[in-house]
Formats: C-alpha cells, sequence, structure tokens
C-alpha cells in the first residue's frame, strides 16, 4: 500500500468538518500525518470515540482516548449570524473552509445550515461578535462528511488559482515597471548623447 493510498484510507474515516482542531489545516493533512506516523489518531473531537475506533481498526493499532486538550466531542453544532448586527465585513467568509456563508462586502451575511460542519472558525474573526454555535438537531453524516470534503476541496483548489493569479499579476506587474525604467533610462541616457554631441557643435562653432 502507498503512502497515499493510506492517507486515503484515513482520510475516508475522517469526519471531514475541518475545524483544524487536530492541529492541521483540515482533515486531509492530519490524515497524512497519521499515515507518516508523526501523530496520533486521538486528536479529532469532532470524530470522538467513535473515529478513534474505526482508525484503530483499519491500521491494527490500540484505541486510546481522545485527547481533550484539541477538544470535546459533542453533538453537531452549526453557526448563525445574527443579521441584524452583522456588518458584512466578508471575515467569516474567508474563514469558512467549505463555503457555507454566502453575502458580499458590506452586505448581510448568512450561513447555510446544511452545508455548515460546525467547525466553528468563522466566530473568531467576527469584529462585532455577532456568530453563535447552535445545535443543528441531526446527526453528522457520511454524505455530509463527502460534501464537506468536496467543497473542500475546491475552495482549496480556488484559492490556489487565485494566489497564482495574484503572482502572474504581481510578476507582470514588476516586469511592466522594469521595462518602463529602461526604457526611460534609455531615453535619458540618447538625451544626454545628444546634448553632448550638440555642446561640442557648438563648441566647434565658436572657436572657428
Amino acid at each position: 500500500m502507498t503512502d497515499s493510498d493510506l492517507t486515503d484510507r484515513i482520510d475516508a474515516l475522517l469526519p471531514q468538518t475541518q475545524c483544524t482542531k487536530c492541529g492541521h489545516e483540515g482533515c486531509r493533512p492530519y490524515a497524512q500525518a497519521i499515515a507518516a506516523g508523526t501523530e496520533p489518531i486521538n486528536r479529532c473531537p469532532p470524530g470522538g470515540d467513535e473515529g478513534i475506533a474505526a482508525l484503530a481498526a483499519m491500521l491494527s493499532v490500540p484505541v486510546v482516548p481522545l485527547d481533550t486538550t484539541r477538544g470535546q466531542h459533542g453533538p453537531l453544532l452549526v453557526a448563525v449570524i445574527d443579521e441584524a448586527h452583522c456588518i458584512g465585513c466578508t471575515l467569516c467568509i474567508q474563514a469558512c473552509p467549505v463555503d457555507a456563508i454566502v453575502g458580499a462586502n458590506k452586505r448581510m451575511h448568512t450561513v447555510l445550515p446544511d452545508l455548515c460542519t460546525g467547525c466553528d472558525l468563522c466566530v473568531p474573526p467576527c469584529p462585532v461578535d455577532c456568530i453563535d454555535m447552535v445545535p443543528a438537531h441531526r446527526a453528522w453524516t457520511p454524505d455530509d462528511a463527502n460534501s464537506a470534503r468536496q467543497r473542500h476541496q475546491a475552495r482549496n483548489a480556488r484559492l490556489s488559482r487565485l494566489a497564482a493569479d495574484n503572482a502572474k499579476l504581481m510578476a507582470d506587474t514588476m516586469q511592466t515597471e522594469a521595462t518602463r525604467a529602461t526604457a526611460a533610462h534609455d531615453a535619458e541616457r540618447k538625451r544626454s548623447a545628444v546634448e553632448s554631441a550638440l555642446a561640442r557643435a557648438r563648441a566647434r562653432r565658436a572657436g572657428k
């Protein structure tokens, strides 16, 4: 089995909430760390004891208690925005790892509860403290996990494209500025050469 195959199998058992409570930037990086043997299997609060047991069985390792320094396991929560106090700053939209928040700059935002993973990453950035985590009154299902994984992957791909586009734009801008600077320098050299030639011509005429 390749490292990639093992990572895939581990990732398939993780809840895909992308909450980062494990200390990694999402479920996939945590799966990679488990596969590499650099992280234990008990650092996923959303997965709880059931998730730990599934990982232990798959990897043929002992079951260990949840590392509660990473958080407590509990029922699914979803984010709710107090729309009357939302200022439309978009910080929560940027923080959401699965694109479950919709809105626009200086416009009211809202959370799509069926897409929210309960990661609570949108809460700390809110400058007006208008986001609460409330019970979802439903369980997190394998279909939810698969959907969240796909949305997280799509978001990461979009952000990567945006970063690449911005890097290209910056490189193009720097190249344009360098070209302009070179052109300005060449123009100045030509002007200086013309002025020197004219000065020599005037000096020769004056000496006759």
